[in-house]
C-alpha cells in the first residue's frame, strides 16, 4: 500500500462548548492551527479525543468536521478502536465513508483477549475497509498489549501498515521496528521518547502534546530528518515538561486546560473527568510560559 505514516500528527482532543456538544467551530480552528505549525497529518478521535465518552452519532460529527476542515491539505487519521470487533469494523467504514485517509485501531480494553483473538480482531477490521490501518497499543489504558510477533504477523495484510507505540518502552519500540518488514511504519505514541523512536528508525509520532505545542514537536522531527540532531535533541528535551505536566490532573484534562490557555476555547474533559486544581493550573501555566505559548493577556 502506497500509503505510509510519518511525521508529527498531534493526536487531538475533541473540543466541547458549554452544553456538552461538540464545538465544531474550535475543531476546525484547531485543525488551522495545527496545519499553520507544520503537522504532517492530524488524528481524530483517540485517547485524548475522548473516543471512550462519544456515541455513534459524535464520531461521525467529529469525522465528517475534521475531513472537511483539512480540505486534503493533511492526512486525517481517525481512531476507530472499540472492544467489540463488530464494533470498529463499523467504525472503521464509517471513516472510509466519511473520506479519512487511515484509521488507528486501539486494542479493546477491560476483556483481556489473546493474542490469536487480536490477529482474528485486526484482520477483520482490515478486511473490512480499503483505508490504511494503523494498530495502537496503549497498555498503559488498555490493558491489552500487542506483541511484536503479533505486529509482524499483521504487518503481513497489505493495508496494515504500522503500529502507534505508546507502551512508553523503548526496547519495546525498537523491537517493533526491528522485527517488522521495513514498510510497517512504528510512530512513537509517548511523547518523550518522540527522537528516540526516530533514532531506532521510527517514522514519527501521533503526539497529544501537538494539540498545544505542534510547531515545537515539528522541530524535533525536521531537525532530524535534516541531520541536526543536536537541534532535535534540544527540541525534545524542551517538550518534556509539558508531557510531565500531564500527571496534574485526571487524562485527559491537562491538554484541554492547556489549550485554553494558549487562546482556544476547547471546553472541559467529559464527566467524571474534572478540571485540575487551582495550583496544578498555576503548574501547567508556568510550563506554558516558560515554552512561550501563553496567549497574549493570559496571566503568567
Amino acid at each position: 500500500m502506497a500509503f505510509a505514516p510519518h511525521g508529527i500528527v498531534p493526536a487531538m482532543v475533541t473540543p466541547f462548548d458549554s452544553q456538552d456538544h461538540v464545538n465544531e467551530t474550535v475543531l476546525r480552528e484547531l485543525v488551522e492551527r495545527l496545519i499553520s505549525q507544520g503537522v504532517h497529518g492530524v488524528f481524530v478521535l483517540g485517547s485524548q479525543g475522548e473516543y471512550f465518552a462519544l456515541d455513534i452519532a459524535e464520531k461521525r460529527q467529529v469525522m465528517e468536521v475534521a475531513v472537511d476542515a483539512t480540505h486534503s491539505r493533511v492526512p486525517v487519521y481517525v481512531g476507530t478502536g472499540a472492544n467489540t470487533t463488530r464494533e470498529a469494523v463499523e467504525l472503521t467504514r464509517m471513516a472510509e465513508d466519511c473520506g479519512a485517509d487511515a484509521v488507528s485501531v486501539i486494542t479493546p480494553s477491560f476483556i483481556s483477549p489473546s493474542q490469536d483473538e487480536l490477529y482474528e480482531h485486526y484482520i477483520t477490521i482490515a478486511r473490512a475497509t480499503r483505508l490504511p490501518v494503523l494498530l495502537y497499543s496503549n497498555p498503559g489504558r488498555t490493558g491489552v498489549s500487542i506483541s511484536v510477533a503479533l505486529a509482524n504477523r499483521l504487518a503481513a495484510v497489505e493495508n496494515i501498515v504500522g503500529i502507534k507505540d505508546s507502551s512508553g518502552d523503548l526496547s519495546l519500540t525498537a523491537s517493533f521496528v526491528n522485527d517488522t518488514p521495513d514498510s510497517f511504519r512504528v510512530l512513537a505514541g509517548r511523547d518523550t521518547l518522540i527522537l528516540a523512536t526516530l533514532l531506532y528508525g521510527g517514522a514519527g509520532s501521533i503526539a497529544a502534546t501537538g494539540n498545544v505545542a505542534a510547531a515545537l514537536i515539528v522541530e524535533i522531527y525536521e531537525n532530524f530528518v535534516r541531520g541536526d540532531f543536536p537541534a532535535a535533541l534540544q527540541a525534545q528535551r524542551r517538550l518534556a515538561p509539558l508531557r510531565a505536566a500531564f500527571d496534574l490532573g485526571t487524562f485527559p484534562a491537562v491538554i484541554k486546560e492547556a489549550l485554553e490557555m494558549t487562546g482556544l476555547e476547547a471546553g472541559p474533559a467529559r464527566r467524571p473527568v474534572g478540571p485540575l486544581s487551582p495550583g496544578a493550573r498555576a503548574e501547567l501555566r508556568k510550563v506554558l510560559s516558560e515554552l512561550g505559548l501563553l496567549c497574549a493577556g493570559h496571566p503568567a
